[in-house]
């Protein structure tokens, strides 16, 4: 039953006059790309959002054991207000995240933000009642503020691991490649100085030679695999950088390293060599 309720809530249609709405106002309100960077997590190399809800999740939990062992309230009423105050950075990561997803995710993720939001608010609600003196009061919004935010965890689970919603999606094709040496095309059939595609069985590799030289990496975006050789290259030699044509997440031709979101994952990089005037690659 659970899991026919997580496919109807991603095939929910009606969600998506919301969803485009709230998504436009998201990506209108953070407009520079290097906060866009930052709340993605490009700096971190992986998204940022799962780090900060470590703060809110640990301060609510802590205050709930708390609640229940005499003499405490001090004490839980400092984790409430620490855990309230940490809630809105992971929020503001969570939604910039979400702002770049595909539809079927955004449904999920739009229930996954309004518990969340629902849950924010009773805490909001437990401190004030807590700061007035009314502690039975407080601790029982606090109790129904964990019950919607754990229902609401469970959501954001199933978009990370269910739908992938964050996760490096150019990663699996890794382990599809030979782990020896094997080779993708001549050296000379390569341009210098611009990326080609290549493709080991039917895993696309986008090969960069600059000189005798060549680097290699997986072809399809970290983050949404989008095709990376239809992408524009921007810079040049060793900062030379691939432009998904999906979503514009830049990766560093050289190393793979991600340069701008809204991929928050390097594109994996793959073992080259040359030999004989043969283009070899291999697992890393």
């Amino acid at each position: 039953m659970l899991r026919k309720m997580l496919t109807r809530l991603e095939q929910a249609h009606s969600l998506d006059a919301v969803g485009d709405t709230l998504q436009k106002a998201v990506m209108g309100a953070i407009r520079p790309s290097a906060v866009r960077d930052f709340l993605h997590g490009t700096w971190l190399g992986h998204p940022l959002h799962p780090v900060l809800v470590q703060m809110p999740v640990g301060a609510f939990l802590s205050a709930a054991v708390l609640d229940l062992m005499p003499g405490e309230r001090k004490a839980a009423t400092t984790l409430i207000a620490v855990g309230t105050a940490g809630a809105a950075p992971a929020m503001a990561a969570g939604l910039t995240d979400w702002s770049e997803m595909t539809k079927d995710r955004r449904r999920v993720g739009l229930v996954h933000a309004a518990g969340n939001t629902v849950a924010l608010g009773l805490y909001i609600g437990s401190l004030a009642a807590r700061l007035s003196g009314r502690t039975a009061r407080g601790k029982a919004l606090a109790f129904a503020g964990l019950s919607i935010a754990g229902a609401s965890a469970y959501l954001g689970g199933h978009l990370s691991y269910s739908q992938g919603g964050g996760m490096n999606h150019a990663a699996p094709d890794v382990a599809r490649l030979p782990e020896d040496w094997t080779a993708v095309g001549e050296l000379a059939a390569l341009p210098d100085g611009k990326p080609a595609v290549r493709r080991l069985d039917d895993v696309p590799i986008l090969l960069y030679r600059q000189g005798d030289r060549v680097t290699a990496m997986i072809e399809r975006c970290s983050h949404e695999t989008g095709p990376l050789g239809e992408g524009d290259v921007v810079g040049s030699g060793a900062d030379a950088c691939v432009v998904c044509p999906w979503h514009g997440s830049t990766f560093r031709l050289t190393d793979g390293a991600v340069v701008h979101g809204p991929a928050a994952n390097d594109q994996p990089i793959l073992r080259c060599r040359v030999v004989a005037g043969v283009v070899e690659v291999a697992q890393p």
